[in-house]
């Protein structure tokens, strides 16, 4: 059984570290509401380029003079997973989730014969990856000093791996990542971004539509292909740091509020053993002195 002065060390410890967890917590929630509000303020345009890039890819016919990040390479056997985390930790499960999914779907492909590989973002997916894959990663992007998400961060992102794309026999590119839902609620996701998975014909709502319209280029097919291509993937690197960055903080607020209170249930126990052995010792004293002065 522990001293009382070892009870009352361990009491005091416990409560500084409940300050330090409530005020993660209040850091968190303050930053949250900044991040949830670029998270949803982003999904339209994402949905929006991924409405247009995927109709114009179901009305591209596939040839030579096709743009690959349109119509692919015309294989399926070398697949790289843009792997998104977070920086830090202390926030539950939010990084394991995401490196789960992207394990799974790397496992899977894998079992079809396929050559995976990876592309970190942050570091907290690395350490798995590497250990269970450990001539799959090729690149890491370190987001440590970004204090939050930029277009110019996506682009650059989206530029180092389209060229990854065209020079390293990359067949199909996948993005995985957690989905903003709500502080309880994020949905890690896996989605192919290149070549332009094809779909339905939509409409400007993204909703199926009719039969397809005429599509006229001006001033040209591949000038505007060459531009809208890269600009999709950059929007959707982007949309995917912004929800990341949204599921951290409510992932982080859940898990130091969590703590706050669990630490305050161990301060609560331990302060009952404190005054239990306290009382137990006065008690004990109180009997040897009345013993004591009856032996006189």
């Amino acid at each position: 059984m522990a001293s009382l002065k070892a009870l009352k060390i361990r009491i005091g410890s416990v409560k500084s570290t409940q300050k330090i967890t409530k005020a993660m917590k209040m850091v968190a929630a303050a930053k949250l509401r900044r991040a949830q509000q670029g998270a949803e303020a982003g999904r339209p345009y994402s949905s929006r380029m991924t409405g247009v890039v995927t109709s114009l890819a179901s009305r591209v016919v596939p040839g030579p003079q096709s743009p690959k990040l349109l119509t692919g390479t015309g294989k399926d056997d070398t697949h790289l997973i843009i792997v998104a985390t977070s920086d830090r930790g202390l926030a539950g499960a939010f990084n394991t989730n995401v490196v789960r999914l992207a394990r799974k779907a790397a496992d899977e492909l894998i079992a079809q014969g396929k050559t995976v590989l990876f592309y970190i973002i942050g570091r907290k997916g690395r350490p798995v990856i590497q250990r269970l894959y450990p001539k799959g990663i090729v690149a890491q992007y370190d987001t440590s000093a970004m204090k939050a998400p930029t277009y110019a961060d996506a682009q650059r992102i989206a530029q180092d791996i389209i060229d990854r794309y065209t020079t390293d026999s990359i067949d199909v590119v996948h993005l995985a990542y957690a989905n903003f839902r709500s502080t309880l609620v994020q949905e890690p996701t896996v989605e192919q971004i290149i070549p332009v998975p094809r779909g339905t014909q939509q409409d400007e709502r993204g909703a199926a539509s009719g039969p397809p319209a005429a599509v006229e280029y001006e001033p040209d097919e591949e000038d505007i292909l060459a531009d809208l291509l890269p600009r999709n993937i950059a929007v959707q690197i982007y949309h995917a740091l912004l929800e990341n960055q949204a599921g951290f903080y409510g992932s982080q607020m859940t898990a130091m509020d969590n703590a706050t209170r669990n630490a305050g249930d161990m301060i609560n126990r331990l302060s009952i053993q404190y005054n239990r052995q306290r009382q137990a010792a006065i008690t004990t004293e109180l009997v040897e002195i009345i013993s004591g002065a009856e032996a006189l």
